[in-house]
């Protein structure tokens, strides 16, 4: 293996000027520059090359083409000053390369918008009209360009002819296959062959590109968006082939090939570019053609899982291969994350008998052969017929390609392919197997701290939230929270369930601005607020108007949006207040979905004195109640209210017998470019509805008689007779308490549920009683709590709207 690298490293050159030499001349000038950038990908060992050309102001150096992954990954600028301190013009202006490692760029003027990996620039000038441009490629190796890169360089920029303005840019008649889209309005200009391979006339075309995307096959509507959507590319050259619907038979493949051009702001204002039949146009897709659309897709994977599949669509099929893994290295085993075919029966008895769930993993030490890869980091090409361990000789009998995934001088995985019948390994299928390795491993080592830090993220946002809900009496509640992939900052969405006294339950749900620590932080203290607030037994807009006080009073210059929602379950009613956020769904027992529109207050934290206005609820047993954030029915597609109808219809079609099921039904299409918080909650009743009596002590000097004779009195109309002199004992006491040390009204109330008999003394006091440690012989006082809970099942204090509530509850024996 080692004179076969020696003797590629040596004739890398050579080959690479045959290449550019075999390129024909009868390409258009911006597909043949396509075709040299390429080419660095290839024998430059590159990840990016493009070339800056002048732009319309003489002194800026606009990006005219690029290939491999898009160039924000490494923090470059559609344009330079050409009598800037950029590489690129410094290059230009001299008329020599410029060569650059991690230690020059960190100390170079765009040092702030450079990522966190180490990687190593070169800039090289090139000849033309007005000055001429400049080459700039990327590496990711860690010994940068070595000097066969260079020379490979030097050819490729020698190659290079500076384009002319497009057609359809110069203001010239629109060619047949070509379009011309205006980023900022969707408005699109196109050939009549295009309009031919979509199935339209010129009288049935409006002009919009979402009569276009509507005729396409949805599956691959994602892929056709992120390409007509500018917020999301460099400029540079895109390529990806799509399905158009046909009236009969199957889909019809279509390849497009586009170009983004700046705008005068230096952000895409136009797309244009081909499109064509994409079984006419395959024939003249190459191995470099391939390693820069697998550049592209790994670019926009985020996951080790999307890498993986990445690299398998990218090599499987164009190889013919018949079997393709990929793994992750832990310590001494390999994580498989994707298997193609994934069958058991597809792969070597070893893997079947190492299986794991839905993928298997192996020891290196088993495999030799794929250890020493790992080893030296070099892939490793076994032909048919070559001596491999049991492990290996069955994934490919007629060939093995075992390539290290590895960056930054660490091997993160590997990738086998395997042929069942003889393959013969050409030159250029191994600089595509060389190449695909590397953009593989730097792909997956960012993917895999990707997933890392999104893991820490997720964890981070499960802290702040309830760990498990409660029960309740008459009731069952679940909940969801998915945090967004679009980056790995926390978000401010959160729910609770919040148990209150007299089979009270509340349900809160909200919304705090911004995805950052600032607004997570934010939102564990409304949270905790909103809960505080509500044990102490506040009405809904009083609880709502203590958080906006509270929020006002930290001095943030964020706002945060709640749903608060109080539900008596012996009732069936519900009153609720809403700060700025979604209303509740409602869906009844008889399938029938409701969406109330009452009039709510402004989101907490904008008004000081803001007006909280209640709305109220009734709930039939069966009823199933949703409260969600925006994250799950708002999008660039949709309003507010056809998110809110599609939740709805969602939840009519849903059985709430399983509610885990529903919630889990109802996020499986949540965008996830945004936290996304589901609190349900569905009203059963309760199956033995409490007795209650309440009676207002007045402060007379037989208060505590008179409470004991309404006490018997209600004893005796429900019928108890058990434990009559306990009940009143603790009448007596609490009473007596509330009466000699508070001020202000006082209340009894009783409730008798499920042979538990329960008496509750409110006072206006929020001090709670002490019990005594120890009390003298002679003590005149300070028995009534012993006494309270020598007799008692149970007993507590519970703060009531700025006072307290002192129960016991005294089980009866039948």
């Amino acid at each position: 293996m080692a004179s076969e690298g020696a003797e590629g490293r040596r004739t890398r050159t050579p080959r690479a000027e045959l290449a550019l030499k075999t390129l024909t001349t009868d390409l258009d000038s911006r597909e043949r520059l396509r075709r040299v950038l390429e080419q660095a990908l290839v024998f430059a060992a590159a990840t990016f090359a493009g070339v800056y050309t002048p732009g319309a102001e003489t002194d800026l150096l606009c990006l005219a083409e690029s290939v491999g992954v898009p160039r924000t990954v490494y923090g470059l600028r559609d344009g330079y000053p050409a009598s800037g301190g950029a590489p690129v013009a410094e290059a230009r202006r001299s008329g020599h390369p410029v060569w650059l490692g991690p230690e020059e760029l960190a100390a170079g003027c765009d040092a702030r918008r450079l990522p966190t990996g180490e990687f190593h620039l070169a800039a090289l000038p090139v000849r033309g009209e007005r000055g001429g441009g400049c080459l700039l490629a990327v590496s990711e190796q860690p010994a940068g360009f070595d000097p066969d890169d260079r020379a490979c360089l030097a050819l490729i920029a020698e190659a290079v002819a500076i384009p002319v303005p497009d057609a359809a840019v110069a203001g010239g008649e629109l060619p047949a296959g070509s379009f011309d889209l205006a980023m900022d309005t969707g408005r699109v200009e196109v050939g009549g062959d295009i309009l031919t391979l979509f199935g339209l006339g010129p009288d049935d075309f409006d002009g919009r590109v979402e009569t276009l995307l509507g005729l396409t096959v949805p599956e691959d509507l994602p892929s056709l968006m992120s390409v007509v959507e500018a917020d999301h590319l460099a400029i540079g050259d895109r390529e990806l082939e799509f399905r158009v619907l046909q009236p009969s038979g199957p889909p019809k493949w279509l390849r497009l090939r586009g170009r983004l051009l700046p705008g005068g702001d230096g952000r895409p204002a136009r797309l244009v570019g081909t499109v064509g039949d994409a079984s006419q146009l395959r024939s003249g897709v190459n191995d470099v053609a391939r390693v820069q659309r697998l550049a592209a897709a790994l670019a926009m994977a985020g996951t080790v899982r999307d890498v993986s599949q990445a690299v398998v669509a990218a090599l499987r099929k164009p190889l013919r291969a018949d079997r393709i893994a990929l793994a992750e290295l832990e310590g001494d085993r390999l994580v498989v994350t994707v298997l193609d075919p994934p069958e058991p029966e597809s792969w070597p008895e070893l893997w079947r008998q190492e299986w794991r769930s839905e993928w298997p993993d192996a020891p290196v030490r088993a495999m030799p052969t794929l250890a020493a890869a790992l080893r030296e980091g070099r892939a490793a090409i076994r032909p048919a017929g070559s001596d491999l361990e049991p492990a290996l000789a069955e994934v490919g009998p007629g060939g093995l390609a075992v390539l290290p995934l590895s960056a930054g001088g660490r091997v993160s995985g590997a990738c086998l392919i395997g042929w069942d019948a003889p393959h013969v390994f050409g030159p250029d299928e191994r600089a595509l197997l060389t190449a695909s390795a590397g953009l593989a491993g730097q792909a997956l080592t960012r993917a895999h701290a990707f997933d890392a830090e999104h893991e820490l993220v997720g964890m981070l946002q499960r802290q702040l939230l309830p760990r498990r809900l409660p029960r309740l009496p008459g009731g069952v509640a679940v909940a969801r929270y998915l945090p967004t992939t679009a980056g790995l900052e926390v978000g401010g969405d959160w729910y609770d369930v919040i148990p209150l006294p007299d089979n009270h339950v509340a349900l809160v749900i909200g919304d705090v601005q911004g995805h950052n620590a600032g607004a997570a932080t934010l939102m564990g203290q409304m949270r905790t607020a909103l809960r505080a607030y509500a044990v102490e037994g506040h009405p809904p807009d009083v609880v709502v108007s203590h958080a906006n006080r509270l929020l006002i009073d930290l001095e943030t210059d964020l706002f945060a949006t709640c749903c608060y929602v109080d539900v008596d379950m012996e009732e069936g009613s519900a009153w609720y207040v809403r700060a700025g956020h979604l209303p509740p769904v409602l869906r009844h027992p008889d399938g029938t979905t409701e969406i109330p529109d009452p009039d709510g207050g402004p989101p907490l934290g904008v008004v000081t004195q803001a007006d909280f206005p209640m709305s109220v609820l009734r709930l039939r047993p069966g009823t199933v109640l949703a409260l969600t954030t925006d994250g799950l029915v708002e999008s660039k597609e949709a309003d507010i209210d056809e998110g809110l109808d599609r939740l709805a219809h969602g939840l009519a079609l849903s059985d709430p017998a399983h509610l885990g099921l529903v919630a889990d039904a109802l996020l499986g299409n949540a965008r996830r470019d945004d936290d996304v918080a589901l609190l349900l909650m569905r009203y059963d009743g309760l199956a033995t509805r409490p007795r209650r009596e309440n009676w207002t002590v007045w402060r007379v000097p037989e208060a505590a008689r008179h409470a004991r004779r309404f006490t018997r009195r209600t004893l005796r109309v429900w019928g108890v007779t058990d434990e009559v002199d306990t009940i009143l004992l603790v009448v007596s006491e609490l009473v007596t308490n509330a009466l000699v040390h508070t001020d202000g009204p006082v209340r009894l109330d009783l409730t008798l549920v499920n042979q538990r008999f329960r008496v509750a003394v409110a006072d206006s006091s929020p001090r709670t009683p002490a019990k005594p440690t120890s009390i003298g012989w002679e003590a005149t006082g300070g028995r009534g709590i012993l006494l309270v809970e020598a007799v008692s099942a149970a007993w507590g204090t519970v703060p009531v709207s700025g006072g307290k509530q002192v129960w016991a509850e005294i089980a009866l024996d039948r």
